[in-house]
């Protein structure tokens, strides 16, 4: 980013623009025509949160939740997560899913991990895609074991490349859980996802 440009947006942010002053907030945050400074990022990021901004909401949660600079805090996390997810941000509803399933910032609560899950893998991510396939798989967050769910979820997160779907998936086909047994294709997916430095995929080539 030149100069120019960065002035550019810090007038638009200056001027009230939230979706600048979250742009500008990522420039702090990755150092992008200006040094760069992880509290100035939170700064802009709340005016523009606070404008309700989901981007910079989920941004926002981020910064609370990894403790860049900010006072690390789930509590936090949790609330900007959840204004950003109301409005649809998938990546929001990814980490929202996560708050849930492992207690963080909230009670641990598999059903609404699962619900929150769903609704960004419904959107494309393959991580919540990855997970509604471990909870089918389990029978965890209030569904019932279902393989052939398994199966299809796995099979969606393992297209986009998620190395623990590719492994799963290579599983069901290995044992023929909700899909016909086909050593080929278990060995087709085991082999994508040691190639990403899956250590049980690569345990599992071995053997076969």
């Amino acid at each position: 980013m030149t100069k120019e440009e960065f002035n550019e947006l810090y007038a638009k942010a200056a001027a009230g623009d939230a979706a600048a002053q979250n742009n500008l907030g990522i420039c702090y945050k990755n150092g992008q025509g200006v040094a760069q400074d992880y509290g100035k990022a939170v700064e802009w990021y709340t005016k523009a949160a606070e404008a309700g901004d989901e981007s910079a909401q989920y941004n926002l949660g981020v910064c609370y939740r990894k403790g860049q600079g900010v006072a690390q805090d789930d509590e936090k996390a949790v609330e900007w997560f959840q204004k950003a997810a109301e409005q649809g941000d998938a990546d929001a509803q990814n980490y929202l899913g996560s708050c849930y399933y492992l207690g963080r910032g909230v009670v641990q609560d598999y059903k609404k991990a699962v619900e929150w899950y769903t609704k960004a893998a419904k959107q494309g991510k393959a991580e919540a895609q990855f997970i509604i396939g471990v909870c089918y798989r389990n029978g965890r967050g209030g569904v019932t074991q279902d393989y052939a769910k398994t199966v299809e979820w796995f099979q969606k997160a393992a297209e986009q490349g998620d190395a623990g779907a590719q492994f799963g998936l290579g599983v069901c086909y290995k044992n023929g859980q909700g899909v016909a047994q086909d050593d080929t294709k278990s060995v087709k997916w085991f082999e994508k996802s040691a190639n990403q430095g899956e250590a049980a995929a690569q345990y599992n080539l071995g053997v076969c």
